[in-house]
């Protein structure tokens, strides 16, 4: 195309000289025009087009009209797509016929929405094998024969609908559910999550279940069926919106439509669709569930060009009610708009490409023409320019839908991320609480155990659930300060104060601590006094907040600064320290209240230096923060000098503050629960019960199960994963107590290495967290845990299943010493694979004169204390007596079943000499050899 337009524009600068030129010249120029008229026809190349089939299983309700316009709308941004569409109308049978008729027509790729899952599974199967991209959009089937899934995650819309179900009626009530088509994996997921929910309110009770085929006219004619019955109901769920308004349909029909509620799926919207109802009153409550049109046909298109794609795309769902229906009907409206805009430009851009076309096909006629007239040579280049400037046209009305489609996702995605974002936070809140919850409840529950409680105990459990409490409380004040910041509730109260005083006081709080982990600790400023404008109690939780993050990740031996300078108009306060300092993307997200980047959430660190923010801003100042890993971190807050700045309002008096007012911000609490004695490892003397590794990162858990079963076992304690481990291969334990959430190596990585060890896989473990799911569960499970316990959990009920594990080792170590080689296969395979390796090597070296344990241990792989460690927690034995044992077996064997005289019998189990095996058969039987092999069989 670009040959064509430099060869047009030489002729148009020729044909305008034409006037000046002789007659044999303007023949010459009107023959080369017609030649490139001929090779510019020839030249233009042609784009592949390519042919999409979607199978839709129906199109009859609201949501599948919404899906099929969102592909539509797609497809005009790749006008060389063209969309082959088939409905089916519910009927399995028709829509496995029409995908053969798409694949008759030479389709390049196949979207499907199948009608149920089973009966499509050899369908697609035949379709892929043919080299034909399949998109399963909506519902899966029963084969990992695809390119890509996109669809919602219908279990979860279904779990979303029974909390707010549950909360909704109270954790009480009657419901009826109404399903979509029983064989669709929807309809199935959708039941599933919603039942799943359900079983936390045992109070509500799922009275009725219809089968409304997805169909409003299916639901009318069995809800009017079995109206008695559900009348009664407290509310009706529906798998979908259409059911929902059929069944609200019936019972308005008979004037009881005011009796229960109807919640339902999709909140789609338009005027009678989903979110419309919502707005009306008709719905409580639905669950957007995206249709993934756009992404379908985004996705196709990537794959038809050879790039890359997710293969499943799982789109998000959110609740709509009348508490945000109206912001997202406003938002839902003006994007209708938008589309119904886009469409019209879309119009406009098919009618130019088709008067360019047409200009197109004129302009080749008239160049041809110009070897006969240099009249119609004149009129094509005029055709040329006025196609040009529609060209132009397209390009820029093109570059506005783009740009207007790339805003709108760009919102999307922003919402998309934000929902995404908080969700997680609200998990990390429910985790943040449980340690400090475990630390009050635990110890309190242990006083109230006990009939008799010394005074040092009490005071030490009642220091513990006095600071736990003043750390929750500490949080919650944290996040109502975040709340009244969103909320735009919270107000500057400034007053002149010399800030000089003000720092040096939080300082002094820290000194302790400072000393206590001999941390340089410093206060520098350039005056003795610096008035400054400020709002006591806010710049308070600022600073205690940045010196206790630089406690917490100092080491020891090191330093924090912190420097008062005036710089021009404004002062400068730093916060200086040589910790662990941020990465790169640490330091960009570190007053973000979401980010957590690759460390584990914390939830007050979040909290706080986003308040902290949020403060400075108050004060019209700012706060940044420079920062490289391993070189230390500087925070650095700029507050305006003078009172300029401040509105009267925020400059009113300083409240005084009372003794009992929020101490949970008191930097002398802050600095107590900074405080970190680590307890590594507590001698005890030996007790009979036996020894306990505790590998436990919170300090104060760790020191109170230290104190609490140390009464009774022989404790020995770790922070860490991987110290654990090391202390468990050194001291080879009686049992392991371990939290999941570990630094480094987690608990279940622990367990899954001491079960799998030889010289461990015999030590029970039992596993702690704040996590009582049920797939957490399964997945301890499957680590190798032997118990797993809940925090906050109940000291006897931990001390009761310790007895009753260690017990349970008793009986199968006395089991193992009754048969060594057992084959019931229901010991530990690591277990038994030891005991068949030692038992062999000892039989193996019996006949040497040098075998002794300490060449055993060596060749097992072992030191000599883990050996003896491991035999006497697996045999209730030392590694003497079990060889003792192997040579008596085998001498007993020889007697009986052999001819050997007795000295090759001695030689042969390993004695030095025919006497001493005599001595020693007799010891252990109470028979000589020769009497033994006399004896009936051996008795």
């Amino acid at each position: 195309m670009n040959a064509i337009r430099t060869c047009l524009a030489i002729t148009n600068r020729l044909v305008s000289d034409l006037a000046s030129w002789g007659r044999r010249e303007r023949s010459f120029i009107l023959l080369w025009i017609g030649c490139l008229a001929l090779v510019g026809c020839q030249s233009t190349t042609e784009t592949r087009t390519y042919r999409i089939g979607f199978s839709q299983c129906t199109g009859g309700d609201e949501w599948r009209k919404t899906l099929l316009n969102d592909m539509k709308r797609e497809l005009t941004f790749h006008p060389n797509y063209t969309l082959l569409y088939e409905d089916a109308g519910n009927s399995t049978t028709k829509q496995i016929s029409q995908i053969q008729s798409l694949v008759d027509r030479d389709i390049d790729l196949l979207i499907i929405s199948p009608n149920e899952a089973a009966p499509f599974t050899k369908v697609v199967e035949a379709v892929f094998r043919q080299g034909i991209p399949v998109i399963l959009l909506d519902r899966k089937i029963e084969t990992e024969s695809y390119n890509a899934y996109i669809g919602g995650d219908n279990v979860e819309i279904g779990r979303l609908a029974g909390v707010f179900i549950g909360n909704y009626l109270k954790g009480k009530g009657r419901v009826v559910e109404v399903w979509g088509l029983p064989s669709s994996s929807p309809a199935q997921e959708r039941h599933r999550g919603f039942r799943e929910e359900l079983k936390k309110y045992p109070n509500i009770q799922v009275v009725k279940e219809l089968n409304g085929q997805w169909e409003r006219d299916t639901v009318r004619r069995v809800v009017a069926s079995d109206l008695n019955t559900l009348k009664n109901a407290d509310l009706l769920f529906a798998h979908n919106d259409v059911m929902a308004l059929g069944a609200y349909g019936v019972f308005k029909q008979n004037g009881i439509q005011d009796q229960l509620d109807f919640v339902g799926i999709d909140a789609l919207p338009g005027p009678s669709a989903g979110m419309q109802a919502i707005t009306d009153g008709t719905l409580k409550a639905s669950f957007l569930y995206p249709t993934g049109g756009e992404e379908a046909v985004e996705t196709a298109t990537r794959i038809l060009e050879g790039k890359s794609v997710k293969r499943e795309q799982i789109l998000s769902s959110i609740q709509v009610d009348g508490s945000n229906v109206r912001a997202l009907k406003a938002q839902s409206d003006k994007l209708i708009k938008q589309q119904l805009d886009i469409e019209k430009q879309s119009q406009r851009i098919e009618k130019l490409t088709e008067t360019y076309t047409s200009q197109k096909n004129t302009l080749y006629l008239t160049l041809t023409s110009l070897l006969v007239a240099m009249f119609l040579g004149s009129w094509a280049l005029y055709l040329y320019r006025s196609k040009q400037t529609a060209y132009q046209t397209l390009e820029n009305q093109n570059d506005e839908i783009r740009e207007q489609k790339d805003k709108i996702e760009a919102v999307s995605q922003q919402a998309r991320v934000a929902t995404e974002e908080k969700l997680r936070f609200y998990s990390y809140i429910s985790h943040e609480f449980n340690t400090p919850l475990s630390l009050i409840l635990t110890p309190a529950e242990d006083l109230l155990s006990k009939k008799s409680v010394s005074t040092n105990e009490l005071k030490s459990n009642l220091s513990l659930i006095q600071k736990n409490a003043y750390r929750l409380l500490r949080l919650i004040d944290q996040m109502l300060d975040l709340r009244k910041t969103d909320a735009g509730k919270q107000r500057l109260r400034a007053t002149e104060q010399d800030l000089v005083v003000f720092i040096q006081d939080i300082i002094q709080d820290f000194k302790r601590k400072a000393e206590k982990q001999r941390i340089d600790l410093q206060f520098i400023h350039s005056v003795p006094a610096l008035p400054v404008w400020f709002d006591r109690e806010k710049l308070d939780k600022v600073i205690v907040n940045l010196i206790a993050n630089a406690f917490k990740y100092t080491p020891k031996g090191g330093l924090i600064h912190v420097v008062l300078e005036g710089v021009g108009n404004q002062v400068r306060i730093q916060v200086q320290d040589n910790g662990e300092g941020m990465t790169p993307e640490e330091k960009d997200h570190a007053f973000d209240l979401f980010y957590s980047g690759t460390k584990p959430f914390n939830l007050s660190k979040g909290l706080g230096l986003a308040l902290s923010m949020e403060f400075i801003q108050l004060h019209q100042g700012e706060i940044e923060v420079q920062s490289e890993k391993d070189k230390g971190t500087t925070f650095t807050i700029l507050l305006p000098m003078g009172n300029t700045h401040l509105t009267a309002e925020e400059m009113g008096e300083q409240m005084a503050r009372k003794a009992d007012m929020q101490p949970t911000l008191s930097a002398q609490q802050l600095v107590a629960d900074l405080d970190e004695d680590e307890v590594t490892a507590v001698e005890w003397p030996l007790k009979r019960a036996g020894t306990l590794l505790v590998v436990e990162d919170n300090d104060d858990i760790r020191t109170f199960l230290t104190t609490r079963l140390g009464n009774e076992y022989e404790i020995i304690a770790e922070s860490t994963g991987e110290t654990g481990w090391e202390r468990a291969l050194e001291l080879i334990p009686d049992l392991i107590i371990s939290d999941v959430m570990l630094p480094g190596m987690d608990g279940l990585q622990l367990t899954q290495r001491v079960k799998a060890d030889l010289r461990t896989s015999h030590i029970p473990v039992i596993l702690l967290t704040a996590k009582g799911q049920i797939e957490q569960r399964i997945e301890g499970t499957r680590a190798g845990a032997d118990a797993y316990i809940t925090k906050p959990f109940n000291t006897t009920y931990l001390l009761e299943v310790l007895r009753t594990t260690l017990a349970n080792r008793e009986k199968w170590q006395r089991r193992y010493a009754s048969d060594f080689l057992s084959q019931s296969g229901t010991e530990n395979r690591q277990d038994k694979k030891f005991l068949n390796e030692l038992t062999g090597l000892i039989e193996q070296g019996l006949i040497s004169p040098n075998f002794g344990v300490e060449k055993l241990s060596r060749d097992m792989g072992l030191s000599r204390v883990q050996l003896y460690r491991k035999v006497q927690a697996l045999l209730d034995m030392n590694v003497i007596d079990y060889i003792a044992e192997i040579r008596l077996k085998k001498a007993r064997r020889l007697l009986a079943e052999s001819t050997k005289t007795m000295a090759e019998i001695a030689y042969e189990t390993g004695f030095s000499s025919p006497a001493y095996f005599t001595t020693f058969f007799k010891q252990h039987t109470q028979k000589t050899p020769s009497e033994y092999r006399k004896s009936p069989a051996g008795v």
